[in-house]
């Protein structure tokens, strides 16, 4: 059984959701406060984490930051805090979704379903991959470059495997889209998969302003370029 960290301090929308959750299998712990979720948080017990942003006692932008410098599990933002530069940060910082208040039960939950298939599938390889100076644990979920350890996200994990696996293929941004996120699933588009991309460059490349390892082809999408990669 799936177990879900929700950290939200509406009642009526802790108790709405939970009940929902539970209904679909899922065991939930609750936290109301920065300080709580600090206290109940361990990183191993969780298969998925749900974040507001505004908390009575802090930000879960805060709370994510410390969650990332030592887990990988997948993040969702359900928040109300709408603003471009809301979500930008939150998927910067090492969200994997973020969902906006109002939003469709339904939809809540299939994103839910969604990102623990996608972690479930990534946990389940045992390959290596290695080009370019980077190598890539798949069991381990982990990557090095030139043999020092990388600081991905979970999504900049993901994206860097499916260009790895492709060397030297053009992939459309249609095509990354539907195999990172699901043909259907529309709500990842072309402006947060650039700001991912911006940020897995930042971590790869020896000058991320011109990438040699993720190259741009212009009308055409996206590459792993083993000829000048490194």
């Amino acid at each position: 059984m799936k177990r879900i960290f929700f950290v939200e301090d509406d009642l009526s929308l802790i108790n709405g959701l939970t009940f929902a959750m539970k209904k679909e299998g899922y065991e939930i712990d609750v936290a109301r406060t920065s300080l709580e979720a600090e206290t109940l948080w361990t990183g191993e017990k969780y298969d998925l984490v749900i974040l507001d942003v505004s908390l009575p006692d802090g930000s879960g932008f805060e709370l994510c930051k410390k969650i990332r410098q030592n887990s990988k599990v997948p993040i969702m933002f359900l928040t109300a805090a709408d603003e471009e530069t809301d979500i930008i940060m939150g998927l910067d910082i090492g969200a994997d979704d973020y969902i906006t208040k109002p939003f469709k039960l339904a939809v809540f939950l299939s994103r839910i379903n969604a990102l623990l298939r996608r972690s479930e599938n990534f946990r389940r390889q045992d390959a290596e991959l290695t080009s370019n100076g980077i190598t890539v644990h798949l069991l381990k979920g982990v990557g090095y470059k030139n043999g020092e350890p990388l600081a991905l996200t979970s999504n900049e994990y993901r994206l860097l495997c499916l260009f790895m696996e492709n060397p030297d293929v053009v992939l459309s941004v249609e095509q990354i889209l539907g195999r990172l996120w699901d043909s259907d699933e529309n709500f990842i588009d072309n402006k947060t998969l650039t700001v991912y991309i911006r940020r897995l460059r930042m971590k790869i490349e020896d000058n991320p302003g011109e990438p040699k390892r993720i190259v741009t082809v212009r009308g055409m999408g996206y590459k792993w370029d083993t000829a000048n990669g490194g």
